[in-house]
């Protein structure tokens, strides 16, 4: 392993153990290139976290988007470096990373989720689109069947990950429940990302819920006619039920409180995946 390998392989195991964990179930060649491409979209979600005004993070945006349509393995910025060979290398769309990148935009701001339709075209964006990548690098030539399970799942897994950071939107005014889910239960994005997040917030979380597990039960129905192959793609997804569980669980507050899986639920549930895959059921966690 290269040094820039070994700092982004260290990047996403900091900032993303599921994918983390689940990279390492894909064959030895295929994980530098995974890891690469893991530690690029924990960079760029966690942007509004580093950067706390809008235009700079724009700004950072942009140098991405630069750096990657430019296509030089050789900025000297290990995580661009990395990257760029990886989009080379296994010719990932530019296009798809450009509407990743736009996407990305949404979040450095406080304006609410208009929709569910808007929820879920920023989800197919962001982590359908690192899915699909992910399925492109350990084979091309399967990945392309396998393009609407990658939609499902990246809806099922941001949802569930924008429950599981709700507590952190929350103290800073942002707002990915769609406003047409908070109406629906009779609140408002000011209502919900204020206080107690008012009288509506329990049935506009379990709305979202709702939602992350029919996208998940879709995923599920399908997901039998996964090649071996692309297992590894979709693997975080092994742990999105057990977190949409803990999400539910009677006295658990989303709105105050984090869910987590202990290390060895997770591993336990990674393994279990990698080796027997998604048989048809909508039982399935």
């Amino acid at each position: 392993m290269t040094g820039n390998a070994e700092i982004v392989m260290q990047a996403v195991r900091a900032a993303d153990r599921d994918r983390y964990l689940s990279a390492l179930y894909a064959p030895a060649d295929k994980r530098d290139a995974l890891f690469s491409l893991y530690a690029f979209n924990a960079e760029i979600a966690g942007i509004r976290d580093r950067i706390h005004e809008a235009l700079p993070g724009e700004i950072r945006l942009q140098w991405w988007r630069d750096v990657i349509t430019a296509g030089n393995p050789a900025t000297g910025h290990p995580l661009a470096d990395a990257v760029v060979e990886t989009i080379v290398k296994h010719a990932l769309p530019l296009a798809a990373f450009e509407n990743y990148l736009d996407a990305r935009i949404f979040d450095l701001y406080d304006d609410p989720m208009p929709s569910r339709t808007d929820l879920e075209g920023y989800c197919g964006e962001t982590a359908g689109a690192i899915i699909q990548f992910s399925a492109m690098i350990l084979d091309p030539s399967a990945a392309p069947e396998c393009a609407q399970l990658a939609g499902r799942a990246g809806c099922a897994q941001a949802i569930a990950g924008l429950l599981l950071m709700l507590p952190v939107h929350r103290a800073r005014g942002q707002c990915y429940v769609p406003r047409d889910i908070l109406a629906a239960v009779g609140s408002s994005p000011e209502e919900f990302v204020a206080g107690d997040g008012g009288p509506g917030a329990p049935r506009a979380v379990a709305a979202m819920i709702a939602l992350a597990n029919e996208h998940l039960d879709a995923f599920k129905q399908e997901a039998s006619k996964l090649p071996q192959v692309l297992r590894p793609a979709f693997l975080p997804l092994a742990l999105t039920g057990t977190y949409l569980k803990r999400l539910s669980r009677p006295g658990f507050d989303p709105l105050r409180q984090i869910a987590e899986l202990p290390a060895w639920r997770r591993q336990w549930l990674l393994l279990r995946r990698a080796s027997r895959g998604w048989p048809a059921r909508s039982s399935l966690t």
